[in-house]
């Protein structure tokens, strides 16, 4: 029996139909269970950062795995103190750091850290979050109510209040949401799962100092942007804004579960007891995510993301059939002129052995590992040009 024929029968099914199982990776490739090779360009949803089956962070966990596994948050180690010292020099605050174990988590911690925030400075009735439409920020009860699609939230309803959303980049929608009320703005520097749009520096900065002129806190989710995707540590940084709070997850490890709320240092901030988790930043997990910030910098992956997406978007754009090309650095979106995305990207994995994924109805979404070289780039835009000229 195929991998895929055990999975539908023992695994609850909350993903639609997967067409493919693999069984080993290495780089930017992986493997199917016929040894079949795929250049990867969804990298797990933007997480396998140094590639596939990269010896750092494995090397990492392991050494320290051998030595010291877990004694939970009672206590400190060495690796997750010097993980949180790392990530608030990256993202240049100086507060400190909440591990947990994905991005949902850390955007809820964010959610809670403004509630809680926002309670103090203004009572009861301080306690809302805005966010935009489009946005995505997790499905725990709380980050599902932040995201915008509300087919992902209707079976779970009722849902916890005092969330609104904007459109982004509507400076005057946002100027009426954030009030008196607010705790917290809650964006993504690029909306990922809402189709790969970078928002206005314009719009960033009006956020920015309507938090300022309202007690609230800016918090960006960069849990898919950030960690060199966009080809800096932050997003937000390219786009000028200066936030209290960042979170984190998908690439910092590089396929090993973690997440992270990264904070400025805030009166009224978190205060022990008000939030917690078993497993926040086991020293073998912590240990791997410093080897992949290390890697991450030593390899000149930065820059990496930053050439090599431009190459992406200027071969992309030529092709005939795309109407357009957006994001920044190696998180793309390929906006088709006609037909649907879906079929393309399955098209694609099967014809072409290339993998990407349908972000909207329109658009596929790239998000490689960072390792991406030119000529797998190349590849790519090969294989995107001969499906489309073919459909």
């Amino acid at each position: 029996m195929t991998i895929g024929a055990r999975g539908e029968r023992a695994v609850l099914p909350t993903y639609p139909a997967r067409a493919l199982a693999f069984t080993r990776g290495e780089g930017v490739h992986l493997y199917d269970e016929a040894g079949t090779r795929y250049l990867d360009l969804v990298a797990g949803l933007a997480v396998v950062s140094l590639g596939h089956a990269h010896p750092a962070p494995i090397e990492a966990f392991a050494r320290q795995a051998a030595i010291l596994g877990h004694v939970s948050n009672l206590y400190w180690t060495e690796p997750g103190v010097a993980l949180a010292e790392r990530l608030l020099d990256i993202c240049e605050m100086d507060g400190g750091v909440f591990f947990c174990n994905s991005g949902a988590e850390a955007n809820e911690a964010g959610i809670k850290l403004a509630r809680r925030r926002g309670r103090a400075r203004g009572g009861d009735g301080k306690h809302e979050i805005v966010c935009l439409e489009n946005s995505f920020h997790g499905r725990t009860l709380g980050t599902l109510q932040a995201t915008w699609a509300r087919s992902k939230k209707e079976p779970f309803e009722p849902l916890p209040a005092g969330f609104r959303h904007v459109p982004a980049n509507d400076r005057a929608a946002l100027e009426a949401a954030v009030g008196p009320r607010t705790a917290g703005v809650l964006v993504e520097p690029i909306q990922g799962e809402g189709g790969v749009h970078p928002l206005e520096a314009a719009f960033l900065a009006r956020a920015r100092q309507l938090c300022d002129e309202h007690d609230a806190i800016l918090i960006c989710d960069e849990v898919q942007t950030g960690i060199g995707r966009c080809g800096a540590w932050l997003a937000g940084s390219l786009l000028g804004v200066r936030p209290d709070a960042v979170t984190l997850a998908k690439g910092l490890a590089s396929g090993i579960p973690i997440g992270a709320l990264v904070s400025a240092r805030l009166e009224d901030s978190f205060a022990p007891g008000d939030h917690a988790t078993t497993f926040g930043a086991t020293p073998p997990v912590a240990a791997a995510a410093l080897a992949v910030l290390d890697t991450i910098a030593a390899d000149g992956l930065l820059a990496n993301a930053t050439t090599v997406g431009a190459h992406l978007v200027a071969g992309l754009s030529a092709i005939p059939g795309v109407a357009a090309v957006r994001g920044l650095g190696l998180l793309l979106a390929v906006e088709l002129e006609r037909g649907d995305a879906a079929t393309v990207a399955a098209r694609l994995a099967a014809e072409r052995h290339v993998l990407v994924n349908a972000v909207s109805s329109s658009a596929l979404r790239l998000c490689p590992p960072l390792c991406l070289a030119v000529a797998e780039a190349d590849e790519a835009i090969a294989a995107v040009g001969s499906v489309l000229a073919t459909g």
